[in-house]
């Protein structure tokens, strides 16, 4: 069997890429992998690592702006586009993929596009509750369009077909007792918040992180670990020293750049701080952590946002955008967490009844039994 596979450009569409095909290798023993990836892209990095072969194609997307450098990668772009058709193909008839896959980005749409066209199976995930421009624009050429939000189907009016599957979950996300997860990390039975804004970091999270850490550092009742990113390196100290806080003070608050153990974190917390990627909201969902969440207001198609109010409709979150965020919020909303174990039961609760924790053997099945209907096998 051999399976082409292609999505890029950030780590919510590659981590689910390669999950999937870490599974299909499972259901098809001896198969043969291959991965379309942009030269210098995240997945051209990656994916060698976790021992996949890829083939470079040039695609990217358009810039909504006329300033100069724009405009120069916008001319680049519609170059590359032109001459995308011909890769995929000239990829396509190399390899000969039984069947090819799309997990999004703009590295998808040549291949995935031009898989069909020659009469290969292709099949799609999406990853987030509000799909993307690719995911939209090939829907109605896959056989199986794999959804991780049922709410993202009203919005691909056009596939064939669907199946509301979840975001694949790393393993160690998967089955963690709160209080073991506590004891791992020696914390105790405080009420206790983790706060993160990914690993280059968010402004705003880190703001509120501070905001929070300035009201409840006296106190002495609540454990704080936040992770501040590589780009709050320097302007979280200063943050912190705007609002009159020395951390060394203060044994129950934690701040760093990067968290490591975040399966253990995120478990072991009564509130996350967080943005809201698809990956980051399955995760949430699986340890059944409450959240306050931040959607990453440049996003495209607003998708955070949309991914966001999944969990606040499923009583499982609170969404706040950048735009109207304030400190006296989110301190009223925080203490209402703090004073009532039952919210963060209920909130826990209601996570966890969203969460989907076999991904990919139900998106390795379908695809297997689809395939054998058309007479497809390993």
């Amino acid at each position: 069997m051999r399976i082409l596979l292609a999505g890029g450009g950030t780590g919510g569409h590659i981590n689910p890429a390669v999950a999937i095909a870490g599974e299909l290798a499972k259901i098809y023993p001896g198969a043969e992998f291959l991965f379309a990836a942009v030269p210098g892209n995240m997945e051209d990095t990656m994916i060698p690592k976790q021992g996949y072969p890829v083939a470079h194609i040039h695609v990217a997307g358009f810039y909504r702006s006329f300033l100069p450098w724009d405009i120069a990668h916008n001319i680049k772009a519609a170059v590359w586009l032109a001459g995308s058709g011909h890769r995929a193909e000239q990829i396509i008839k190399d390899f000969k993929p039984d069947f090819a896959i799309g997990t999004g980005g703009y590295v998808s749409g040549p291949i995935i596009r031009k898989a069909e066209q020659m009469g290969i199976p292709v099949f799609l995930h999406e990853q987030n509750a509000y799909p993307g421009v690719t995911t939209k624009m090939l829907a109605p050429r896959a056989e199986t369009v794999f959804l991780a939000f049922e709410e993202a189907q009203a919005r691909i009016p056009d596939a064939k077909r669907f199946e509301v599957v979840g975001n694949p979950v790393r393993q160690n996300f998967i089955g963690i007792d709160k209080q073991k997860a506590r004891q791992q990390l020696g914390l105790d039975d405080h009420f206790t918040i983790v706060s993160v804004g990914g690993s280059l970091g968010a402004t705003a999270i880190n703001r509120m992180a501070a905001d929070l850490m300035a009201w409840h550092a006296d106190k002495g009742e609540i454990n704080h670990i936040h992770g501040f990113g590589k780009n709050g390196r320097e302007r979280f100290p200063k943050m912190l020293k705007e609002r009159g806080l020395d951390l060394s003070k203060y044994p129950r608050i934690h701040a760093m750049e990067f968290i490591d153990k975040m399966h253990l974190y995120l478990a072991a917390a009564d509130l996350v701080i967080s943005r809201a990627g698809a990956i980051t909201i399955s995760e949430l969902e699986t340890v059944g952590a409450p959240s306050i969440l931040v959607p990453y207001p440049y996003a495209a198609e607003n998708h955070q946002y949309h991914n966001g109010m999944v969990l606040q409709n499923a009583g499982a979150a609170l969404v706040v955008e950048e735009k109207d965020y304030k400190r006296e919020w989110l301190i009223g909303e925080v203490e209402k967490f703090a004073a009532s174990p039952q919210r963060v039961r209920s909130f826990s609760e209601n996570a966890r009844k969203l969460a989907v924790t076999d991904t990919c053997a139900r998106i390795g099945a379908s695809i297997r039994k689809t395939l054998e209907q058309k007479g497809i096998t390993g």
